[in-house]
């Protein structure tokens, strides 16, 4: 199973869920990340981040979801809706669900609070990756409706 985790710059969010996801992620599930409109380049502060917590970048870049390397079955946008982000619509035949994340790569503050915005994003999508795997995974691939409303409500929890 695919799971594609959208955003509009595929910088940052994206990039951290796809990296968590695979890092913890039981054999047979992956995860990959796209932009509806990439910046070209993966956020320095994220990438860190992700290399301190010992969670491998290798290989990852930012990329149109138009150069998907596969179609997924689950695509998990995490754009801010809040934040009045527009957030790009996967319009293929996949199960969707939204995990709103605020860009902690547009926060504004001193270096420690841009650190803390990085380290609330990344919380924030490991908790919601953690619940994820911790669901019924076999169970649920057979039963789309369940793992939607699984999913919808992961994406409602903060940690």
């Amino acid at each position: 199973m695919y799971v594609l985790f959208l955003c509009t710059g595929n910088s940052c969010r994206s990039l951290m869920g796809e990296a968590i996801f695979n890092h913890l992620a039981p054999d047979g599930w992956h995860a990959i990340s796209a932009g509806s409109n990439p910046i070209g380049k993966l956020n320095s502060r994220a990438v860190a981040l992700l290399q301190e917590k010992g969670i491998s970048t290798a290989g990852y870049y930012s990329k149109s979801w138009n150069d998907l390397p596969v179609v997924p079955d689950i695509v998990i946008s995490v754009c801010d809706n809040a934040a009045k982000e527009t957030c790009p619509a996967y319009l293929g035949p996949v199960l969707r669900s939204h995990w709103g994340v605020e860009d902690p790569a547009h926060f504004e503050g001193n270096e420690q609070e841009i650190k803390a915005a990085f380290e609330t994003a990344y919380g924030i999508l490991r908790f919601r990756i953690e619940q994820f795997l911790a669901l019924p995974l076999q169970s649920l691939q057979t039963d789309p409706q369940s793992l939607k409303a699984e999913l919808d409500r992961i994406g409602s929890l903060l940690s």
